[in-house]
């Protein structure tokens, strides 16, 4: 993400599984940024989500 001043923003920690802020655990495990605690807390459920909603977009389009 470049220099973007991240301050603020929260991010699901896969390494301890919790919500953390900005300045938490190292990036490469963390999943985010969110705007809430409320939507860092949801982030695998999100993208769960995301992906069956992929796959079946994908399965529509292939037949």
């Amino acid at each position: 993400m470049g220099t973007e001043d991240l301050t603020g923003t929260f991010w699901y920690c896969q390494d301890h599984q919790t919500v953390e802020p900005f300045d938490g655990c190292g990036s490469h495990q963390r999943i985010g940024p969110f705007d809430t605690e409320a939507e860092a807390a949801k982030a695998l459920d999100t993208i769960a989500e995301r992906n069956r909603r992929y796959d079946a977009e994908d399965a529509a389009w292939e037949g």
